[in-house]
């Protein structure tokens, strides 16, 4: 599962000789290459004989690769570990993802926190945005009348930037833009031209009950394919079977699903 933003990660890799037995070594070396390409290489302890350990603490979000090298006896391991970002989007909290699953425990709630996550790209995937969040695009564009940003609903633009050295500036309080269709355009009438940076803001300040509704059952089918032995779900029965796959999403969404998010289903040949 992901690790939170700033939490430490306990790194471990077990050194056996070409025997396969445990075994401490002469030097042990454990690099930790984060996502911007740079290496760190935190101190190793020996726990107990052949088995090593490290505590990272995380900083950067994204995937991180993970190289044990010992000497004497020479061995190697590589391995792999994930950050999410500081405020990953969620459509439920873990409080509400946890009651409509019917868990009473916290011990499941990572899982629970990567499941939830996934839910909501898959809402998102359907409705646009739900969580309001920024959005970096580059448009090129040659005497247009508007751009149209790819992610609705757009809440507000921040910032239109030249990306090329000279290029055209755009002042925001001459532009507005399309909520609803994300379409950027001056107030004056005039064209937009450039290849230009443009950061805004795209998302929900309200979430209505039949996005959180699809949310929820979108987590409890993805839950239960996980988990079919727990039971104690909520709803249940056949009408959560997808014998039907749907166009982007295969199995994963359930039609009830989809029937709750299609108020807020983005115009054709959006995604």
């Amino acid at each position: 599962m992901p690790y939170d933003l700033g939490a430490t990660v306990r790194l471990v890799g077990e050194c056996r000789d070409p025997g396969g037995a445990l075994a401490t070594a002469d030097t042990a070396v454990v690099t930790v290459t984060l996502p911007d390409g740079t290496a760190l290489t935190p101190p190793v302890t020996e726990d107990t004989v052949g088995v090593y350990q490290a505590d990272y603490v995380t900083t950067t979000p994204g995937r991180h690769v993970v190289r044990w090298v010992w000497t004497g006896p020479a061995a190697a391991y590589t391995d792999v570990f994930d950050v999410q970002e500081e405020a990953p989007p969620a459509v439920l909290s873990l409080a509400d993802a946890r009651r409509h699953l019917n868990l009473i425990s916290t011990r499941d709630d990572d899982e629970v926190r990567f499941w939830n996550n996934a839910t909501t790209r898959a809402v998102e995937y359907y409705t646009g945005p739900v969580i309001p969040r920024a959005f970096t695009e580059q448009h090129h564009v040659r005497g247009a009348a508007s751009i149209v940003l790819l992610r609705t609903p757009v809440l507000a633009v921040t910032a239109v930037d030249s990306v090329l050295t000279g290029g055209a500036a755009y002042d925001l309080a001459g532009l507005d833009v399309d909520g609803d269709t994300g379409e950027v355009f001056r107030l004056d009438g005039g064209r937009l031209t450039g290849r230009l940076r443009i950061t805004y803001r795209a998302g929900r300040t309200v979430i209505s009950e039949n996005i959180t509704a699809g949310a929820r059952v979108i987590l409890e089918h993805l839950w239960r394919t996980q988990r079919s032995t727990r039971g104690g779900l909520a709803g249940g029965g056949e009408d959560y079977s997808v014998t039907e796959p749907i166009p982007g999403l295969g199995y994963a969404v359930p039609n009830r699903a989809l029937q709750l998010l299609e108020p807020d289903r983005l115009p054709p040949g959006v995604a």
